[in-house]
């Protein structure tokens, strides 16, 4: 590479210098040097291959030496190229859609990059990382905005805390905690950070606890002196997340910019309940209704133990129960025709094997049948239904299709055939001019795929910029209370 680099560098320099590396004493033979020196013979797509060989440093390098030079290296669709290779994060996505910060541009403002892709990947380079906080309901992940997976997970304090404990001291600890475990001090870099907040309806008390967990989160970071933080909660506009009514909202959103989407349903599978959460360029649409089902993670594992218990399956411990979902359970296409087929299948866990038939489809069809397992909800595609027919009668856009995305997260979103299932159904619930275009998503990271979206506006090459709040504005309370 050394080499090729020293070569590209030596023959594009011969037009500056205007020197021959074989001169002639006849003055008629001279020729002018030719813009890219020896390699202007080569073809155009010939030549945009060796440059993508040397990499984006050398690459910049090159663009010094002449303008000729200088017009092939900012070829966007070569800087394309690279932000797929070292910042595979949706790179694009994330520039020509979110860069902006809140509001997003219009749906018809997406479709090609601002400016120079050269200008963006530096910005990237020199951007510090930063510090990606997934606090889910059940489990939290963490890690680096650059990092091609999570650091490490754990148990999230919301569900297994010490309740009785005051809200900032226990974020203060929850944070400390992963800054610990990341080996890293606060105030190096920037976080991102998405915090449940367990309240569904949208009443006075409700928006003040959010609005206090909120603070209390701030707080918590900036005391320990986080230089800037992206707080994903339910009230702040920096994220174009304004006034959500469900605390799955938040990871729906982030769902959606994993997937490179800003508009559609996001549906998320949660520890305790499931929300199908109406979202057009960013912004949840809740007036046009955000529906909960009392059906999360939880109450699948719940069933699925019961199930193993009465038929005589011993276990230790919920853990294994939770593995055995996630190993050997599905959702059928047809729940009718599966019951008539041999559907066993074992898993070698910890305790020993366990092998599982029926189980394995059952866990899953209680999300269209919540009867089977006694609860009394709307099967999900139910929900998503009434979500869509919302949406149709509500005219918010004048693309009126923007709801037909539907797009999946949490852990038990990743059951197989859940997303061809849900399709299905929705196919058969809903008439045609609604139905007609449905797709659905399955979550495009799995159980990662809410951190994978903190990590796409993290890596932002406009990020702190537009989506953070710093210490300072923090402190002033009269401007944030009109920003928010």
């Amino acid at each position: 590479m050394a080499t090729l680099l020293r070569k590209l560098c030596e023959s594009a320099s011969l037009k500056r210098s205007g020197s021959n590396p074989n001169p002639n004493p006849n003055p008629s033979s001279e020729r002018a040097p030719s813009p890219l020196g020896a390699f202007d013979t080569l073809p155009a797509d010939i030549l945009m291959q060796i440059v993508r060989l040397v990499g984006p440093k050398h690459a910049a390098r090159l663009s010094l030496l002449s303008k000729s030079w200088r017009s092939l290296v900012s070829d966007n669709d070569l800087w394309v190229h690279f932000l797929h290779t070292h910042h595979p994060h949706s790179a694009l996505f994330a520039e020509t859609a979110l860069s902006s910060g809140y509001p997003l541009p219009t749906l018809s403002a997406q479709s090609s990059p601002r400016g120079s892709l050269q200008h963006v990947y530096a910005l990237r380079e020199r951007l510090p990382p930063s510090v990606v906080i997934d606090g889910g309901s059940g489990y939290c992940k963490f890690g680096w905005s650059k990092g091609s997976s999570p650091s490490g997970r754990f148990a999230t304090f919301l569900e297994f805390g010490n309740v009785e404990t005051p809200m900032y001291t226990r974020l203060r600890h929850f944070f400390g905690t992963i800054y610990n475990r990341m080996q890293v001090k606060p105030s190096s870099q920037p976080a991102v950070v998405s915090i449940p907040i367990c309240h569904y309806d949208d009443t006075e008390s409700a928006k003040a606890s959010r609005q206090q967990l909120k603070e209390a989160i701030y707080a918590a970071l900036f005391d320990m002196n986080v230089p800037a933080v992206c707080a994903l909660n339910q009230e702040s506009k920096y994220i174009g997340i304004p006034h959500v009514s469900c605390c799955s909202a938040l990871f729906g959103t982030l769902a959606l910019y994993a997937s490179k989407q800003t508009s559609g349903i996001a549906v998320n599978i949660g520890f305790q309940v499931t929300s199908i959460v109406p979202i057009l360029n960013g912004k949840v649409m809740r007036k046009v209704g955000v529906e909960v089902v009392g059906l999360g993670a939880l109450k699948l594992t719940g069933f699925l133990r019961k199930q193993m218990q009465e038929n005589n399956i011993s276990f230790e411990s919920l853990y294994t129960v939770r593995t055995l979902k996630e190993k050997l359970c599905y959702v059928a296409a047809d729940y009718e025709a599966e019951l008539l087929k041999d559907t066993k299948a074992s898993f070698e866990a910890v305790e020993g094997l366990f092998t599982l038939s029926k189980e394995r489809f059952q866990t899953g069809e209680i999300l269209f049948q919540p009867r089977l397992a006694g609860v009394r909800a709307m099967g999900l595609h139910q929900a998503i239904a009434l979500c869509m027919d919302h949406c149709y009668s509500a005219e918010l856009a004048v693309n009126n299709d923007w709801y037909k995305t539907v797009v999946l997260s949490g852990g038990t979103a990743c059951l197989p055939g859940l997303a061809e299932r849900l399709e299905k159904e929705l196919h058969s619930a809903l008439p045609p001019y609604i139905s007609n275009g449905i797709r659905v998503i399955p979550p495009p990271f799995g159980v990662d795929t809410a951190w994978f979206g903190g990590t796409i506006i993290g890596s932002l090459s406009t990020f702190p910029g537009p989506w953070c709040t710093t210490k300072k504005q923090f402190r002033q309370k009269s401007k944030l209370n009109r920003i928010w």
